[in-house]
């Protein structure tokens, strides 16, 4: 059935000021932390098909929401990828009820024991896989992630402070009022998923800087939004900064399986920082491929920002937008119908290329040679690297994870999307019978 959304009680008086407001939310996160961390399988799978149903039995009303938001940003004169990312439609709403059924169906790795080693002393030495405890998370556009990071919340017994962007404020509301319920009925805190209620950004500098309450920030959005954020925050930031992603056509090659990856990597959806944004060819390969994926890309209105090579074998093609690439076109992340186009030697220079341009977030090579392949994949320094397939698999639910907190291109803890596991930490566990130290 459709439920009211009104506001929860919970949440802190709109007149208190704003360290007031996040101060509050903070205790009440770490109350709920605790018991999060200790609620059964069972309850916590239960809320999160409680979750998939809600959002099923609710998408007409959610829509309402969600227009909201969307007339606001066209108002407001937002781009067409910006507004495409604040959809809510209800192909969004069903993959989102999917991702909590998967993460429900998933084996649950809270106090799973590994690696329990008997030393000579006689103790028995394991890690024990725990919560984190609460994550602040500061998030632009997509009000799905609200849903993302509060279902992998749930299933690993996490709390979790929600800070979405403005532009999506009414969205992003009505989504965590039916988190809330899920939780509720299930007998779960409510304040184990909170919802930043004011659009103040005053909100995120005092997120950011609570050590006694959140215990990791994870920003996803814009690079100035996380570059400020890794800057100024006071606990530790589990961070991508952009996605400047690569496929790289090499010699031998697949021509028909190449054309179409290219295309789906590229075009399949433009605003995703998994979208390739770099296309890299091997110069033997280039006379071959190059007319044919430039006439997709001319078909669908992709601009081709080239080097001198590509932009000369590129010149035939009908209805082309050919640009010169500048050093800057190496490093963009486009979010657009973009891509820069580059003729390169072979693997190594693809290899070199992408090492020294990408944001080490996703990078694919499209080619015949194993050992091309396997060395592809050893040397290439990405959070994903990927064989012969499209870049836009990098994705939490693509992995099987149910849904991903974000994509980390950090080194430490979590790489690559981050899903349940990524929200657990390990402490160690020592059992003995008795042997002292001597």
């Amino acid at each position: 059935m459709n439920v009211p959304l009104t506001a929860p009680s919970s949440q802190p008086a709109a007149a208190d000021s704003v360290a007031a407001q996040m101060h509050m939310l903070g205790q009440q996160a770490k109350a709920a932390s605790a018991l999060m961390a200790k609620a059964s399988v069972a309850v916590k799978c239960a809320a999160l098909k409680r979750l998939a149903a809600l959002l099923r039995e609710n998408t007409d009303r959610l829509q309402i929401d969600n227009a909201k938001d969307l007339d606001r940003a066209k108002a407001a004169g937002l781009s067409g990828p910006m507004v495409d990312r604040l959809k809510l439609s209800p192909q969004v709403l069903e993959i989102c009820a999917q991702g909590c059924e998967q993460l429900a169906a998933m084996p649950d790795l809270i106090g799973e024991i590994i690696g329990m080693k008997q030393m000579p002393s006689g103790i028995r030495v394991g890690q024990m896989r725990v919560p984190i405890g609460v994550f602040g998370m500061i998030f632009e556009s997509r009000p799905n992630v609200t849903i993302e990071a509060a279902s992998l919340s749930l299933k690993s017994g996490n709390a979790c402070i929600l800070r979405g962007g403005s532009e999506a404020i009414e969205s992003n509301k009505a989504l965590a009022l039916l988190v809330q319920q899920a939780l509720t009925e299930n007998g779960l805190p409510a304040e184990a998923v909170q919802l930043v209620q004011t659009t103040d950004r005053e909100a995120v500098g005092h997120l950011i800087a609570m050590p006694a309450y959140v215990d990791v920030i994870i920003p996803r959005g814009g690079k100035g939004l996380i570059e400020r954020i890794s800057r100024d925050a006071k606990v530790p930031v589990i961070k991508h900064l952009d996605g400047n992603c690569h496929t790289y056509i090499d010699d031998p090659f697949d021509l028909a399986m190449a054309v179409k990856v290219a295309d789906n990597a590229k075009t399949q959806k433009y605003s995703p920082c998994n979208a390739s944004e770099g296309l890299l060819v091997a110069r033997a390969s280039a006379a071959s491929f190059l007319p044919a994926i430039g006439a997709v890309y001319a078909a669908k209105g992709v601009e081709m920002r080239c080097c001198p090579e590509s932009k000369a074998i590129l010149a035939n093609v009908t209805g082309a937008k050919l640009v010169d690439a500048t050093e800057q076109d190496w490093f963009e992340e486009y979010l657009a119908p973009i891509i820069s186009i580059k003729v390169v030697d072979g693997v190594d220079a693809a290899i070199a290329h992408i090492n020294h341009y990408s944001s080490h977030h996703t990078d694919a090579i499209l080619t015949r040679d194993h050992l091309h392949a396997q060395r592809f994949l050893r040397e290439v320094d990405s959070a994903s690297v990927m064989v012969n397939t499209s870049t836009r698999f990098a994705d939490g639910f693509e992995f099987g994870l149910g849904a991903e907190i974000g994509i980390s291109t950090d080194k430490f803890h979590a790489r690559g999307p981050v899903g349940m596991e990524g929200l657990t930490s390990l402490k160690y566990v020592v059992l003995g019978e008795g042997e002292v130290r001597h």
